[in-house]
C-alpha cells in the first residue's frame, strides 16, 4: 500500500469512529435519560426562582407548585431523588437544551415558540395575569392597554416571561418595558419608583407580596386580562423536556394524567394557592399551535 492511499485510510477510519462517538453521544443523551434516571433513581432538574412555582424556602429546600408536582411524578416513575439547578428564568431552555439538567420544572407556560425548542409534558395548572401598583392606583391603571396608552408608565418584567410578548402585543413599547432578572427585583424596582406597576401570574405576583411584606403596594383587584391575537391569554404550565426525550415526556404525562383523575394533582396545588378552577383543560399538543 502506497503512503498516500495509507493516508487516507487512516483519516477515513478517524472520521468514522469520530462520527460513530458524536452519534453514539447525542442518541445516549436523548434515549437513555428516563433509563438513566430509573436506574439512579435521581433527576437533575432546573428552577428559576419565581414563587409559588419553583423556589427555595427558609430552610433551603427547593419547594413550589412545579417541583412539587415534579416530585410526586417522579416518584411514581421510581424516581426518588431530585437534584435542582437554579438558574435565571430566561436560562432554562438553553441550560436544558446543553444538559445542564434533565427537566425544567419552573411553572413555564407552553406556547408555540418554545415548543419549536424544548417538548412540554401535558399541563399542571391554567392561570391568569395580574398587575402590581403603588397604593392607591395613583397611574389608574386596570389593564396592558392602560399601560399602553401612557408612555410615561414603566412596567418590570422578569427575564423570559411570556408577560413581554403580552405586553408587545398589547401595544406596549419597548422603552416602557424594564426586564428584571426575577420576582423579587420586579418588586423592588416597584417599591423604589424605578417602575410604575409590575406583572406576572396572580399566584406568582401574591406570594412575592406576602413573602417581601410590602406595604405601600398592591394588586390591581379589577385587572382586565389581556386579548393576544383574538384569544384569551390564560397561562397553562408544564414540565419541559429536550426534544429527543420525547419517551420520558411521554411518561410524564401519563403518571400526571393519573394524579389529576385521583385528585392527587389538586392537593399537590392547593398549598401553593391554586383551586380546583386552576385545573388545565387542555393537551401540550393543542397548546403547541401556532
Amino acid at each position: 500500500m502506497s503512503k498516500k492511499r495509507f493516508l487516507n485510510v487512516v483519516i477515513l477510519l478517524v472520521f468514522i469512529v469520530s462520527a460513530t462517538a458524536c452519534g453514539l453521544n447525542f442518541g445516549l443523551h436523548g434515549q437513555d435519560t428516563l433509563k438513566r434516571a430509573k436506574e439512579e433513581g435521581v433527576v437533575t432538574i432546573g428552577f428559576a426562582n419565581e414563587k409559588p412555582y419553583a423556589y427555595k424556602d427558609e430552610t433551603g429546600k427547593v419547594t413550589g407548585e412545579a417541583v412539587e408536582v415534579a416530585r410526586s411524578v417522579f416518584k411514581r416513575m421510581g424516581i426518588n431523588e431530585i437534584e435542582p439547578v437554579l438558574v435565571d428564568f430566561g436560562s432554562l431552555i438553553p441550560g436544558l437544551k446543553s444538559g445542564r439538567f434533565d427537566v425544567i420544572t419552573a411553572g413555564m407556560y407552553i406556547t408555540p415558540t418554545r415548543c419549536k425548542e424544548v417538548v412540554f409534558a401535558d399541563p399542571e395548572y391554567k392561570i391568569g395575569e395580574a398587575i402590581a401598583v403603588k397604593k392607591g392606583n395613583p397611574k389608574n391603571l386596570h389593564s396592558y392597554k392602560d399601560i399602553a396608552a401612557n408612555p410615561k408608565v414603566k412596567v418590570a418584567v422578569m427575564k423570559g416571561a411570556v408577560e413581554v410578548s403580552y405586553l408587545q402585543k398589547s401595544g406596549v413599547k419597548e422603552n416602557q418595558i424594564i426586564i428584571v432578572p426575577d420576582q423579587p427585583s420586579a418588586i423592588s424596582a416597584l417599591e423604589s419608583g424605578r417602575v410604575d406597576t409590575i406583572t406576572m401570574t396572580g399566584p406568582s405576583l401574591r406570594a412575592m407580596m406576602e413573602s417581601t411584606g410590602a406595604q405601600d403596594i398592591e394588586e390591581v383587584k379589577d385587572f382586565k386580562q389581556p386579548i393576544v391575537d383574538e384569544k384569551s391569554v390564560l397561562g397553562y404550565g408544564a414540565a419541559a423536556f429536550r426534544k429527543e426525550d420525547k419517551q420520558f415526556r411521554d411518561a410524564f404525562s401519563r403518571e400526571l394524567a393519573e394524579m389529576k383523575k385521583s385528585g392527587a394533582l389538586l392537593n399537590v396545588l392547593e398549598p401553593f394557592g391554586f383551586t380546583e378552577e386552576n385545573l388545565p383543560d387542555k393537551k401540550a399538543e393543542e397548546l403547541c399551535k401556532p
